[in-house]
């Protein structure tokens, strides 16, 4: 890799996380335990991530100008990551994300507005400089322009020799049907267990096994369950499992999944096999169920 970054392109809002005891009643007056401000977004915590665990890395989303853009810019700042792509918009704002979490059960509920920024079209990403990237991931959202930006990268590629090339990765979160075309276009496609059950399976290795199909040549299909660890299929047939690593306490499950992502493309663009790879995603992510925010996931990072 050299010095050159990851980037994650997608989402980035802010999280106003509020931590109960319980979860609150309808209709009813409660105080939280605690309440914090926190940059959130799929792409924009696998930075957060990405960062902890010392991979130079770079974000790639819209933000609008205000007071809410202030603190997130301050935030990527603090944590190392580069946001000099970031497409700030004239319209629309930025997003914010009312978060409980709940410690009984350590379950994380979010409603999210998100309704009138405009996302990074394609001709966003035709001002990136690719010479500075080995590796960049797509948070699934405006499929039919991440297309697009995905093959601006696989035109960049065909021009350099294959250890030079720039590893593509999508992640495939929402049950939404635009979103599915996006498969074939992939280096790594990360599959959430949300998606595995909409197409109506009940494990991540029968889901791979019968979505592989979809995934183009050589590529490599994932699948994070939770509790149950994660699994991954690649060229050769071969499925990978590893269980999950539970913390002590499940305090925080907020971004977990982005955790995941973000421990297994490290892993994996530091050459560490599959296997490998899904073990480390799968012990950061428990690190990070077992701590509020992020703070700590990469004390015992080997």
């Amino acid at each position: 890799m050299g010095d050159k970054k990851i980037l994650c392109v997608g989402l980035v809002c802010l999280d106003i996380i509020n931590v109960l005891d319980k979860y609150p009643e309808e209709d009813t007056d409660s105080r939280c335990l605690s309440q914090r401000w926190q940059r959130g977004g799929n792409a924009s915590n696998s930075c957060t991530v990405l960062a902890l665990l010392g991979a130079p890395c770079a974000f790639l989303g819209s933000l609008a100008p205000g007071p809410v853009a202030d603190f997130i810019v301050g935030d990527f700042t603090k944590r190392g990551v580069d946001i000099s792509t970031v497409a700030w918009q004239q319209e629309g704002e930025t997003p914010c994300a009312c978060c409980v979490v709940c410690t009984a059960s350590g379950s994380r509920t979010v409603v999210l507005s998100d309704m009138n920024l405009p996302d990074v079209t394609a001709t966003d990403f035709s001002k990136v400089d690719l010479t500075q990237y080995s590796w960049i991931h797509w948070e699934g959202r405006n499929a039919e322009e991440q297309v697009k930006m995905i093959q601006q990268v696989a035109l960049f590629n065909r021009s350099l020799p294959q250890q030079q090339r720039i590893t593509i990765s999508v992640e495939i979160e929402k049950t939404m049907e635009p979103l599915y075309q996006l498969f074939p276009y992939g280096d790594i496609v990360f599959i959430s267990k949300d998606v595995a059950m909409h197409f109506g399976f009940h494990s991540a290795a029968s889901a791979l096994q019968e979505l592989y199909h979809r995934v183009k040549k050589g590529a490599v299909l994932i699948c994070a369950w939770a509790e149950k660890g994660a699994d991954a299929l690649g060229p050769d047939g071969v499925v990978v499992h590893s269980d999950a690593f539970s913390p002590e306490v499940l305090v925080d499950t907020l971004g977990a999944g982005d955790t995941f992502n973000a421990s297994v493309i490290y892993c994996l663009s530091h050459g560490g096999s599959l296997q490998e790879a899904l073990m480390f995603g799968c012990q950061v992510a428990g690190r990070k169920c077992g701590v509020h925010g992020y703070d700590g996931i990469v004390e015992q990072k080997k």
